[in-house]
Parts: structure tokens; sequence; C-alpha cells
């Protein structure tokens, strides 16, 4: 009988061991943190974990938002926290082609719309890992009503990760700005959390200073009114779903 006993336990002994290996793969940053998350996951949660940082070093003071060297100029802020942790990832169609993130489209380039609406097109095989997940662009055509409906409709497409690009005329000033979201879209509350910089500021003797946000909150509506106007508009950026550990990165681990 005990015999017996020994043979089924060395049995099960044996059975847990061949899944090992099985559970390891599950983790892909080779860490229990990162167990069962993929890549994409990986680098939306290094994104928003760099602007958390930036927004505690801050700690409620205004940056230097005022040259283009500043990383709290708003573009420059997203910009930012994308290339603090982007050298860990590709795309799986490119696997050898470093990412980038587009700058603004130029000013020429927008018209007759306003500037900031949209960025530069940059194709996935140069390195642009995010695509169009929404847009929103003021038709004169529908009345302010229809307009806004539409607006706020797009804002309910935003997910956690979604790069935030608008063109707007609202309570912090006119023009464009960006912004990280960093939870999906709450039906419930009717609002939208994020991330960025220089979305209310000052100037001190002609150098502009702005403040660093993390976990923001605000209705949809406060949104859509800021870009729901004429030649104005606004885009969510998402990344792909083939992000994955660049080779370099997950020899390192």
């Amino acid at each position: 009988m005990m015999k017996k006993s020994a043979a089924l336990f060395l049995a099960f002994l044996l059975c847990c061991m061949a899944c090992l290996p099985a559970l390891a793969e599950d983790a892909p940053a080779g860490n229990a943190e990162n167990a069962g998350k993929t890549a994409r996951d990986m680098f939306i949660d290094s994104i928003i974990e760099t602007g958390r940082t930036l927004f505690v070093k801050a700690n409620g003071k205004l940056q230097r938002a005022q040259y283009a060297s500043d990383i709290y100029v708003c573009k420059n802020f997203t910009v930012h926290v994308f290339r603090e942790n982007c050298a860990r990832f590709r795309m799986a169609e490119y696997p050898d082609t470093a990412l980038t993130i587009p700058n603004n489209l130029p000013a020429k380039e927008c018209k007759p719309r306003a500037y900031g609406y949209c960025w530069e097109d940059v194709p996935a095989e140069e390195g642009n890992p995010f695509y169009v997940a929404a847009q929103f662009l003021y038709d004169s055509s529908l009345s302010k009503k229809e307009n806004m409906e539409k607006a706020l409709e797009f804002m309910r497409q935003v997910r956690r990760g979604d790069y935030f690009q608008m063109s707007a005329q609202y309570y912090y000033g006119t023009g464009a700005h960006s912004a990280i979201m960093i939870s999906d879209y709450d039906p419930d509350a009717n609002t939208v959390h994020w991330m960025d910089s220089n979305m209310a500021g000052e100037k001190r003797n002609g150098v502009r200073y702005g403040k660093v946000q993390f976990d923001a909150v605000k209705d949809i509506s406060w949104w859509a009114e800021a870009f729901c106007k004429k030649t104005r508009g606004a885009t969510i950026y998402r990344l792909r779903d083939d992000i994955i550990l660049s080779e370099k990165s997950t020899e390192s681990n």
C-alpha cells in the first residue's frame, strides 16, 4: 500500500514539474509582477508609471514649459514618457525596427482646420506603433447639437493607454494639447482619467510654467466642449495589438 502511495506521489510531482515551463512562459518579462500580462500591457504600464513618477517629482509645483527642450510642454511630456520606455518593445510585424512616436502635423498641413488635432502619418514600417482608434472633426454641415453628440460618442471610445491629441478652445486656453488616458472610459460615471502636463499653468517673467497632472478626471462633456468647435477636432491614438518585447530586452531578462 505504501509503495503504491509513493508511486502516486512521484507521478503527481513529475506532473507538477512538467507544468513549470509553461507557467514561466506566461510571464513575458520573466518576473511574477508581469505574469499573465502581454508586452503591450507592460508597455502601457511603464508609460503610465513614468508619468506618475514625474507627477510625484513635481510635488505640485509648476514646471518650466517654455522651450523646445522642456519635457513639461504638453506634447513633449507625452513623447518623453514614450521614449523613456520604447526601447524595450517592438512590433511583431517589424521586429527589427525601433519604435518612434510621430510629431504633430505641421500647421500648414492642418489647414483649413486649426493646428493640433492630429499627428503626422508615419507608417508602421518606419516604427510608428500607433493607429487612429477614433477621430472627431467638427462638421459645419451639422448643427452644434449634432456635432456634440458625435464628440461625446468619440470620447466614449477612450481606452487605457490611449494617446489623446486635440485642437481646443476651452477654459485653460486655445490651441493644441496632448494627454494620455490612464483608464478606460467609465460609463457609470461618464468620465475619463488622464495624465498630462501644461494643460494649466502660468507665465513668470515671460516664461511659461505648466502643471503636471496624474489621474485627473472630468466628465466627457468637459472634453467634448473643448474641441467641439468650428475648425477644431481631436484624435485618439492607440498602440497596436502586436507589441512584443525586443530581443535585447528578452535577453537581458
